[in-house]
């Protein structure tokens, strides 16, 4: 039984053939979810008298990506190794691998320090192999912007989706985004200790006007109980809970029966994380899992990328991060090609510093739907991705006070700036008050 791809995939490896034809080298970059391995799985089954080396992040991605192709697909002619692996290949392993085609799966993992070097050992060791790359991002956000399709494949890209366009084109379900409120109380109470440091009067009042106003909108607001029970429209549903590290997981879950419990008063409860050895049983049973109550599986890392669940009906994000990657590959959890259903992804760990993800959604999202014109293309940007937004005049808020207090640096500055033009010197005495006030 050979493999079907979805028309978008068929169209990608047909384009993937022609670039490695000619160029030798083929990066596909398609949203998480839309089932970009199927590709590189193709071109094995396709050539099966041509050795393919696969080289993946971890062998659990590799493993999950094989178990969603089915037990009726083997493949004798491909040679899996991770990254670290590779890294560590002693020269008779790589000499005995005499690849035809090279899979770089998560190929913006190649950025790494050491990870890049062992690909480039290899790709130097072999440079008549065709390459092709998997992303779901070619760029390294926190890694001075790299463009990996850029430095690894010369900018040949043989297929580039965006996750606004694969939602347009119902390649991927359009979820619903719930943004709500958990973080607030720990961003409030930095926002006071940097009020208290204020020393412009003018400046200080009305900012501890917004932090009145701040505090009744944050008491004002659902807690997280009412959320859940609000928005998890399937009680007996699959949701991942994504955590930062060993001791968060542990913290949060000591809330399920807090945050859950009007949902199910017995969720069944799921653990991942690399290091334990109880993960693969845990994701199996989570997966298998059919009961009639709410299933969570709190995650560690493991499930950020290239590993997914065909049934899962939401997302929640406990981990505040600044990398876009790791954002979009979260939420990219929630999203998988074929699935009707329509997610959803509680988004409690709003990070006000520098992410701006939403924003680019709606970029991309009115991009594709001028580009294909379809019947819809008049419903904008809410039509597709439905965005409850649960603390908007919280979020105002905070915006508004961070907006003030970064312009206290300025309002100083200016006056430093004043009093320099009119003295010549800036020997300011403590009694001195600027124009301003």
């Amino acid at each position: 039984m050979s493999i079907e791809l979805y028309p978008h995939n068929k169209t990608a490896y047909e384009s993937v053939l022609k670039f490695l034809e000619r160029y030798g080298r083929a990066a596909v970059i398609h949203p998480t979810g839309t089932g970009k391995s199927m590709i590189a799985f193709k071109l094995a089954e396709e050539h099966p008298g041509s050795r393919v080396c696969w080289i993946t992040p971890s062998a659990y991605i590799f493993r999950t990506q094989l178990e969603n192709l089915g037990s009726s697909h083997t493949f004798s002619n491909i040679v899996f190794m991770t990254y670290a692996g590779l890294m560590r290949a002693k020269e008779e392993m790589m000499e005995e691998l005499l690849p035809d085609y090279i899979v770089l799966d998560e190929f913006h993992r190649c950025g790494a320090k050491e990870w890049g070097k062992g690909v480039q050992r290899l790709l130097a060791a072999y440079p008549n192999a065709g390459v092709l790359g998997l992303s779901a991002t070619a760029v390294r956000y926190l890694d001075g912007q790299r463009d990996m399709a850029q430095e690894l494949f010369d900018g040949r890209v043989a297929s580039e989706m965006t996750l606004g366009e694969a939602i347009v084109k119902r390649i991927l379900p359009a979820p619903v985004y719930i943004q709500s409120v958990y973080i607030y109380q720990k961003e409030l109470q930095k926002l006071e200790e940097r009020v208290a440091l204020v020393k412009n009067k003018k400046l200080l009042a009305v900012s501890e006007e917004l932090l009145q106003k701040i505090r009744r909108a944050v008491d004002q607001a659902d807690g997280l109980d009412k959320i859940f029970k609000k928005y998890m429209k399937n009680q007996n549903g699959k949701y991942i809970v994504f955590c930062s590290d060993k001791a968060h997981m542990e913290e949060m879950k000591r809330h399920v029966s807090e945050w859950f419990g009007q949902v199910d008063k017995n969720p069944h409860i799921y653990t991942v994380y690399y290091g334990s050895r109880k993960s693969e049983q845990e994701f199996s049973a989570f997966k298998s899992d059919q009961s009639s109550h709410l299933k969570l599986l709190f995650s560690i890392d493991l499930l950020n990328e290239g590993v997914h669940v065909g049934d899962i009906d939401g997302v929640i994000l406990l981990r505040a991060t600044v990398s876009p990657t790791l954002y979009l590959q979260q939420i990219g959890r929630a999203l998988a090609v074929g699935n009707s259903a329509q997610p959803v992804i509680f988004d409690v760990v709003n990070n006000f510093e520098s992410l701006c993800c939403i924003d680019s959604f709606v970029q991309e999202m009115n991009a594709a739907i001028c580009m294909y014109g379809t019947k819809e293309s008049g419903r904008g940007f809410y039509g597709y991705f439905r965005i409850i937004d649960e603390v908007k005049n919280c979020r105002e808020l905070f915006l508004q006070l961070k907006k003030n207090l970064s312009a206290d640096f300025e309002i100083y500055f200016q006056a430093a700036k004043d009093y320099r033009s009119m003295y010549g010197d800036l020997n300011v005495p403590k009694n001195y008050t600027a124009a301003n006030g």
